[in-house]
């Protein structure tokens, strides 16, 4: 999906949200239970820029007007490199009503993790801000 691999590319993190459906699930690579909702997505999507560094995609699998891409990248946390793949399926709008992702190695899940964890309580705070209106 270009619009969401552009904005991902930029650092544009509206544009990333506004490629989210309201209902969409997301399905972390360290999380045990999906978080599900458009405020709480995007908050994790805000953690993971601040976390991850040289993120870039290497490729993109899908048809470009298909419902399902697979957009895989590489990036470094804490130090450990990270190959990894978005999984995205898009509802009838184009909107990402399911993003999956995962990641490898183990020592590099396990940095994410941690990483991740750091940042959740301002991610749980982003999530309630915007339900809130705030």
């Amino acid at each position: 999906m270009r619009e969401f691999r552009e904005a991902v590319e930029r650092g544009d993190e509206a544009a990333m949200a506004a490629c989210l459906a309201d209902n969409v699930v997301f399905t972390s690579p360290v999380a045990f239970t999906p978080y599900e909702g458009k405020a709480i997505t995007a908050a994790i999507l805000r953690g993971v820029m601040r976390v991850f560094e040289d993120f870039h995609y290497v490729r993109e699998i899908g048809e470009p007007d298909g419902r399902d891409h697979a957009l895989l990248f590489e990036a470094k946390v804490s130090g450990k490199t990270v190959s990894g793949c978005d999984f995205l399926h898009l509802d009838d709008d184009g909107r990402i009503v399911d993003f999956t992702v995962m990641v490898r190695p183990l020592s590099a899940a396990m940095a994410l993790s941690e990483a991740m964890g750091a940042q959740f309580d301002q991610i749980r705070a982003e999530a309630t801000a915007e339900l809130s209106g705030s």
